[in-house]
């Protein structure tokens, strides 16, 4: 019979709980463009999924709500249409949250995993949901707390489905342990927003000329793997402060030695 032991991956909640972790930026940055370069393929599918998925519901929606110039127009029509998107592709898009997480880990992944926490579907809307309104009542407050909460709240959903924490303790759990090395989470952020900002430059520069496809192209091309890197760098991030338990069951030697599965 295989026996099966339990792998501890990255860190834990006790030691995060007391700062006992540590975050090197350009570590972190290296090894997430490494994981991009050998799987940006499942996130982009899923991300491509749920990006149809939102826009199919904003149509939806803004169609039974006048239209969507109509709702543009309409502050509290917006806000309910925000409302409403957010708790439908959310269940999905944590899927690809943990795409990230799993790749961290050293697990392979398929855009199938964006259906495989819809039974946490809830909890995910309710978190999100929650993260949202806490970062945009930041932001009402000169900016500054609610790009502390972005940051802080970035590592929320996965907690909700791999350690199926409720919303409020993923939250609570977020802000405890991510102030111990919030300005190193920030600047990796910063550098995947220069990133992003980077790629689009060109786009910007050429827009109203005869180039202004190629720009368009190249920014697309850029977005493919710069939207798995942010993935992979958020499931990095889970990892070394969260961290993840896996089971390695001991198989023959004629097989392969040892096989996780999360």
């Amino acid at each position: 019979m295989n026996e099966k032991k339990v792998v501890q991956m990255g860190g834990s909640i006790e030691k995060s709980l007391k700062g006992e972790y540590t975050i090197d930026v350009s570590s972190v940055l290296k090894e997430a463009w490494q994981l991009t370069l050998q799987s940006r393929i499942a996130i982009n599918l899923g991300l491509f999924f749920t990006l149809v998925l939102g826009v199919i519901v904003s149509l939806l929606i803004s169609n039974a709500m006048g239209g969507i110039e109509q709702v543009i127009q309409d502050p509290q029509s917006t806000t309910l249409l925000n409302i409403v998107v957010t708790m439908i592709i959310y269940p999905f898009l944590v899927g690809v949250e943990m795409m990230g997480v799993f790749h961290a880990v050293g697990l392979k992944t398929n855009s199938k995993l964006i259906f495989a926490f819809l039974k946490r579907g809830s909890w995910v809307a309710v978190c999100a949901l929650l993260t949202s309104v806490l970062v945009t009542l930041g932001m009402s407050l000169f900016y500054l707390p609610g790009i502390y909460l972005a940051v802080a709240l970035s590592l929320t959903l996965p907690l909700v489905v791999e350690k199926k924490l409720s919303p409020i303790k993923a939250i609570i759990l977020s802000l405890q342990v991510t102030r111990f090395q919030w300005f190193k989470l920030l600047a990796i952020y910063t550098s995947l927003f220069l990133a992003l900002f980077l790629s689009i430059l060109p786009l910007v520069i050429i827009a109203n000329t005869q180039f202004s496809v190629i720009g368009v192209m190249f920014f697309l091309i850029a977005l493919t793997f710069l939207a798995p890197l942010f993935y992979n760098v958020k499931g990095i991030l889970y990892r070394e402060i969260f961290g993840m338990q896996l089971q390695a069951v001991d198989v023959p030697a004629s097989q392969t030695s040892d096989t996780f599965s999360a």
